[in-house]
């Protein structure tokens, strides 16, 4: 006897509800060491994904996937970074903190679950496009000075691009009289110093960076004693912004001495770091 259309989709819903499901309704993941709980429903929203293939409730595959010892279903992949992937699975959307680092390594993780549109959004061309619907970031235009710059922005450089800290640390002083009527008498910035990995300080400034101080320093070591060649903190600033950095932070100290025993004038000398990322 021929099943009419109702009875045929009345028999169909009830062959999926009796599908058994041997994933609970909350899942417990263990990723590379970072412990994850979410629903199942969750891990499937989308079913052509290597998570929606693996936790796939028509397929009674639990006994096959790999456990930690207390039970959770383990997977070997960069477990900071998973926190990313669940986001997307729930809200088919990422948000990122500013100054994020690893968007080359999320890129490679959402090829690895199979996520495609992740793999948009994250790419570089995707960004320049549209930076603001689906993603939030540190995204700004390329500049638009004069003087070109080997440096890419960093939204838009290559996955292996080296990202740090940079410290731009500057001394001066001026000479201020008892009487302030008198004008101070301010002294030349003698150096510009720079800290940092030292491979990251030669991408960024060059041939400008005298690294005499500090010679015969393997590129992913630290130094301290780098300064430029240069003595305008504002073309230090430039070059750091052509190459994607921003200041994070600042800090300055001033100290005061007598210019001699018999004299009421002063030496102020000043000390200012400025952190950029």
């Amino acid at each position: 006897m021929a099943l009419t259309g109702n009875s045929r989709n009345a028999s169909q819903m009830k062959e999926q509800s009796s599908t058994p499901n041997s994933f609970p309704d909350v899942v417990e993941l263990n990723v590379g060491g970072q412990v994850y709980y979410t629903r199942h429903a969750t891990l499937v929203s989308s079913p052509s994904s290597l998570l929606g293939k693996i936790f796939s409730a028509k397929r009674d595959n639990s006994k096959d996937l790999a456990r930690d010892p207390k039970g959770r279903f383990f997977i070997d992949r960069d477990g900071f970074l998973f926190r990313y992937v669940l986001d997307y699975l729930r809200d088919k959307q990422v948000v990122l903190p500013e100054h994020f680092p690893e968007r080359g390594r999320l890129r490679r993780e959402a090829e690895y679950y199979q996520l495609p549109e992740l793999v948009k959004i994250l790419t570089p061309e995707y960004l320049k496009q549209s930076p603001d619907d689906c993603f939030h970031s540190d995204f700004e235009d390329a500049s638009q000075g004069s003087d070109p710059r080997t440096c890419p922005p960093s939204s838009l450089a290559p996955a292996d691009r080296r990202f740090g800290f940079i410290t731009v640390g500057y001394r001066g002083s001026c000479t201020v009289a008892r009487d302030t009527q008198r004008e101070a008498k301010f002294r030349r910035v003698p150096r510009i110093f720079i800290s940092g990995r030292i491979a990251l300080a030669k991408e960024v400034f060059g041939e400008t960076l005298n690294e005499s101080r500090d010679p015969d320093r393997t590129p992913d070591r630290y130094t301290s004693r780098f300064y430029l060649k240069f003595k305008h903190l504002e073309r230090a600033f430039d070059m750091l912004s052509e190459c994607g950095f921003h200041m994070v932070a600042c800090n300055s100290s001033v100290s005061a001495s007598f210019v001699n025993q018999y004299m009421e004038d002063k030496i102020w000398s000043s000390y200012t770091e400025y952190v950029f990322y």
